[in-house]
């Protein structure tokens, strides 16, 4: 009688975290207009303060030891989880500069559930459940719809859509890959060392394109004090306690669930898109959202559903 309220409290820590990334979008785009942050550079000071953030926290809570077990008990699996955290925002940002931010959020985001059900089915030898399915499709539906008809401030698309499109696969693919890792991971390692491990990896996958902002004369960092409490949020709020509510959901629930369960992260941008912006929010939009809300109350954890291939 215990396992399900573990699930949903599980499907709900993975939810919190993808409202907070829906707020990383407004972040940065603040960054770019008050102080001429490049996505890379605002992506990197995040898992750099990130990181920080995650380092104080396991200093004060006495788990710096648990991070250095988690580090040597699974060392290839912890460094894969943190690259591939870095690496799939890295991949999604430029591929919203070469196609446009609908396209890539559809192709990347939509991808990484289809990817991680494949995945997990695969390696169980099982069937996806016309439960499952039509979770999936509701899902996507409202993925697609919420990212055509809610689109707003940098929308348009890219000249490179080829290109951009590719990036995008190859991001929803990482995505996928380091969701499925981290839940792996997450069963035997404490959500805060393995966000340690991975945050930490991640800021030195990323720490290059400060130096490479800082060489082509872009804007690296700012003193003003409105700008420098917003990275401080992008860092805290969007990267350490994102990450860890994931990978504390990821105990419980399974990585293709929680592909679905994030997609609250475009949802969450829209809504405070009309929240804080004043924008308007069309018919289809609203039934977008209705269908991503909707998949996650209908959500289950995979492996209580299992169907015999």
């Amino acid at each position: 009688m215990t396992a399900r309220p573990t699930a949903r409290l599980g499907l709900l820590q993975v939810c919190a975290a993808g409202v907070l990334w829906g707020t990383g979008g407004l972040v940065v785009t603040l960054l770019h207009e008050r102080d001429g942050f490049g996505p890379m550079t605002a992506s990197a000071w995040r898992m750099l303060l990130g990181a920080a953030a995650m380092l104080a926290l396991a200093a004060a809570t006495r788990r710096l030891p648990a991070v250095r077990e988690a580090a040597r008990a699974q060392p290839l699996l912890a460094v894969a989880v943190g690259c591939g955290t870095a690496v799939y925002q890295g991949l999604y940002f430029v591929s919203v500069l070469a196609v446009g931010v609908s396209v890539a959020t559809v192709v990347s985001l939509g991808l990484a559930p289809l990817l991680a059900t494949t995945w997990e089915h695969l390696a169980a030898r099982t069937r996806p459940s016309p439960r499952e399915v039509l979770v999936l499709v509701a899902a996507l539906s409202g993925l697609l719809l919420i990212s055509l008809f809610a689109e707003h401030g940098s929308g348009g698309a890219g000249d490179r859509p080829v290109l951009g499109i590719l990036l995008a696969v190859a991001s929803g693919a990482t995505y996928a890959a380091t969701t499925v890792a981290g839940h792996s991971l997450a069963k035997r390692v404490d959500p805060v060392a393995l966000t340690t491990c991975a945050t930490t990896v991640g800021a030195v996958v990323l720490l290059p394109f400060l130096g490479v902002a800082a060489a082509t004369g872009d804007v690296v960092l700012t003193a003003d004090p409105g700008s420098l409490a917003l990275l401080l949020y992008l860092g805290v709020a969007t990267m350490a306690l994102s990450y860890g509510l994931l990978y504390a959901g990821l105990r419980t629930t399974s990585g293709s669930a929680a592909t679905v369960a994030t997609l609250v992260e475009p949802l969450s941008a829209a809504v405070l898109a009309v929240l804080l912006l004043g924008e308007r929010l069309p018919a289809l939009a609203l039934l977008g959202g209705a269908l991503i809300l909707g998949a996650v109350v209908a959500l289950r954890p995979l492996e209580e559903q299992p169907v015999a291939a």
